[in-house]
């Protein structure tokens, strides 16, 4: 096979981080519209990645956050975006350079992007998916959520060579 001197693979991974740069900064300018919302999974300990002392010991491996109702000062720069949010009833402000994100699901499209977190590794993977799945059923979907849903963790660290996991978020849902 020939070497691709070009890098199709870093190129499609940047455009599409590019893809999720201007949905953050739309939102960021003027909120969500309809029922549009947004799960981020990051790798916590990424260099650049800015959390609290108290919210790394509880996802020290990879973290995923909920933009939908309770979110504030959404600021997105070229390499990275920040964020309010509260998390158990405590306020944080979280930095998260683009390069950290492992995926981006908006459930109300059923639109997802994922990132390997190599540079040597696959491009990313884009869906626009035309039906809507259940959401047990689709690699990328997380269970359904309430209107509040704040923050979620995986319970198993992701298996690189057997793809996608579903999020748990029951342990995060107020009750």
């Amino acid at each position: 096979m020939a070497t691709d001197h070009i890098r199709y693979d870093v190129l499609a991974r940047d455009a599409l981080r590019g893809v999720l740069r201007k949905v953050l900064s739309d939102a960021a300018v003027h909120g969500l519209p309809g029922e549009h919302h947004f799960f981020i999974t990051f790798i916590s300990t990424a260099e650049g990645v800015k959390l609290s002392p108290r919210l790394l010991a509880q996802y020290p491996d990879e973290m995923t956050i909920i933009l939908q109702h309770q979110f504030w000062d959404l600021m997105v720069h070229e390499d990275r975006f920040e964020v309010g949010l509260s998390f158990g009833g405590i306020p944080e402000r979280l930095a998260v350079p683009f390069s950290a994100i492992k995926s981006f699901f908006d459930p109300s499209v059923q639109f997802g992007l994922q990132f390997e977190p190599s540079d040597t590794a696959e491009p990313p993977a884009a869906k626009n998916l035309p039906a809507a799945p259940a959401a047990a059923e689709h690699p990328l979907a997380p269970p359904p959520t309430t209107a509040d849903d704040e923050a979620a963790e995986t319970e198993e660290p992701a298996k690189p060579s057997e793809g996608a996991e579903v999020v748990r978020l029951d342990r995060f849902r107020k009750k």
